[in-house]
């Protein structure tokens, strides 16, 4: 028994210590250079209709070593992984600590992975390329990485792969996005070199989850996350208290601040809404780089009533209009408009206005009323009314007649 635990354990080891030197050949094909040069667009069909196509490297733009903010730097480092100038790729004090925060919480409420295996996860991502055996071979990649290059040249890759929301994929892109203004560039002009505390913390803030923390679509969330990655720069030591006190009073950028890259789709509305499922699920490497066929619902024919509808019947009248066309009997959606004018303001209403149904819901609670037996000659009370505990109900202006 003891010979057969020795020939398997030697058997592990090899089989570790064979992959471990194996993947040192895929290094070259990490580089951000290497996976640019071999990215093809992905596109969106309706049926055999091109209703859009997700060019990330069109207005993707690959920064140095040199052109990264410190500030930035430090913001990324301080939430994603604060040990990054302590591990050799793999930090098994980070598992560790995850590991007892997720008992502890009893759901998974950190990750242990490093800023190297997550550049090399979304670098085999955007190959099309992870296994059965992705996070050994994620650790061996990673492990070889701090072997063959430097920790700045690996934290410059990562923020070169990674999505930020509203198109923007990585950095550079991120800053123009959020921060640029709507100005035009050179190709040499780089506004990742120069990162104020309160941007670089927004940004770093959005990595983990771009649509959870877009400062458009959650404001709040977005503020929320940002605050926190200025606390955990302060409690770090990457802050001074000056500049923290200065950052935490700046606001986030606002719907007319954001300006997203050109989109190249007749569906805008649509198009954002289903990317920022796709990235969710396959990540941005995959998505923007991996000649993916996205067959979708939207109904070309559909859509252009409605856009028409929206754009002849709704614009100018005052409020602001949205439409989106289900199928009920499959959920699929069939149209989308999301506002008046993309290129004016790429908020989507349709997903993201959260606004109250105000008289629009009266059918459906008069349906609801009559299925339950309540007859058109009933009359109530008028007077706040109390429905289950802690919630009532009143008229708009706080007026009754009491009979």
């Amino acid at each position: 028994m003891l010979i057969l635990a020795g020939l398997s354990g030697l058997a592990l080891v090899s089989t570790i210590f064979g992959m471990m030197m194996a993947v040192a050949s895929d290094l070259p094909s990490l580089e951000n250079q290497a996976e640019y040069e071999a990215a093809e667009n992905s596109v969106l069909l309706a049926g055999d209709e091109e209703v859009g196509s997700l060019t990330g490297n069109q207005h993707r733009i690959l920064i140095s070593e040199s052109e990264v903010s410190p500030t930035l730097k430090n913001a990324v480092i301080a939430i994603e992984d604060r040990r990054f100038y302590e591990h050799e790729g793999v930090d098994y004090f980070g598992i560790g600590r995850a590991f007892v925060q997720d008992i502890i919480n009893r759901s998974a409420v950190q990750g242990g992975s490093t800023i190297t295996q997550q550049f090399v996860k979304n670098a085999l991502a955007a190959q099309g390329d992870r296994t059965v055996f992705q996070k050994l071979r994620e650790s061996a990649l990673a492990y070889h990485l701090e072997r063959q290059w430097s920790k700045q040249k690996i934290l410059t890759q990562y923020l070169n792969s990674v999505y930020f929301g509203n198109g923007a994929y990585g950095v550079e892109s991120a800053m123009r996005t959020y921060f640029g203004e709507g100005e035009s560039y050179d190709s040499d002009d780089r506004l990742s070199t120069v990162v104020e505390p309160a941007q670089a913390a927004l940004l770093a803030g959005i990595i983990s989850s771009p649509s959870a923390y877009d400062p458009v679509q959650n404001p709040e969330a977005s503020l929320e996350r940002r605050n926190f990655v200025l606390d955990s720069m302060l409690e770090q030591g990457l802050l001074t208290q000056a500049e923290y006190d200065s950052a935490i009073d700046e606001g986030i950028p606002t719907e007319k601040d954001i300006q997203p890259p050109e989109l190249d789709s007749n569906v805008p509305f649509f198009t954002t809404w289903v990317t920022q499922q796709l990235v969710d699920r396959y990540g941005a490497g995959k998505v923007f780089g991996g000649g993916l066929e996205v067959s979708t619902t939207i109904d070309p024919g559909l859509q252009q009533i409605a856009e028409e509808a929206v754009d002849s019947k709704l614009a100018g009248v005052g409020p602001a209009s949205a439409v989106v066309t289900i199928e009920n009997r499959t959920g699929e959606v069939k149209t989308m408009v999301g506002g008046e004018n993309f290129e004016n303001t790429s908020f989507n209403l349709a997903t993201n206005g959260h606004r109250q149904p105000g008289s629009a819901i009266k059918p459906f609670t008069l349906v609801t009323a009559l299925e339950q037996g309540v007859s058109p000659d009933d009359t109530f009370i008028s007077e706040p009314k109390r429905l289950g505990e802690g919630f009532v109900a009143h008229n708009f202006d706080d007026a009754y007649t009491y009979t």
